[in-house]
C-alpha cells in the first residue's frame, strides 16, 4: 500500500511538468530522465548547489541539476563519483584544509569571467626596433 502512494505522489509531480520540461532537455530533465528517475533511480545525495545525484541497480549514476544545466557545477567529489572513479559516496562535512577554495562554476561567457589586464597598444613595449617605417 505505501509503494503505491509513494508512486501515486512521484506521480502528481509528473503533472506539475510544464511542456518545456518534457520536451527540452535544457530545463532541468526531460521526461525519459523523470520516467528512469521515478521507476530505477535511487537518490544518493545533493551538493552544495542544490544538485541531486541518483544511482540505479546497475550502477548508472546521473545527475539532476537543480537550476541552471551547467556541467561545472559539479563539485570535484562528486565528479569523481559520477565518473566511477571512487565508489563512496561523497560525505557532506569532509574537513578541508585553508588553502582549499569553495567550488565554483566556470563562469566564461558571463559577465563575472576572469578578464585578465590588457596591455595597450599605446605604450611601447618592445625591446627592439622595426626595419620598417
Amino acid at each position: 500500500m505505501s509503494i503505491i502512494l509513494l508512486y501515486t505522489f512521484k506521480l502528481c509531480g509528473f503533472c506539475m511538468l510544464g511542456l518545456k520540461q518534457i520536451f527540452t532537455w535544457w530545463n532541468k530533465n526531460t521526461i525519459g530522465t523523470f520516467i528512469k528517475t521515478l521507476f530505477f533511480g535511487k537518490f544518493v545525495g545533493r551538493d552544495d548547489f542544490g544538485n541531486k545525484y541518483y544511482k540505479s541497480k546497475k550502477d548508472e549514476r546521473w545527475v539532476i541539476y537543480a537550476k541552471d544545466i551547467e556541467a561545472t557545477k559539479i563539485t570535484t567529489d562528486w565528479f569523481l563519483w559520477m565518473h566511477h572513479t571512487v565508489n563512496e559516496i561523497p560525505a557532506e562535512n569532509v574537513k578541508k584544509y585553508n588553502w582549499q577554495k569553495k567550488h565554483i562554476q566556470n563562469l566564461s561567457g558571463t559577465k563575472e569571467a576572469y578578464k585578465p589586464n590588457k596591455i595597450s597598444k599605446k605604450n611601447n613595449y618592445k625591446n627592439y626596433e622595426t626595419w620598417k617605417n
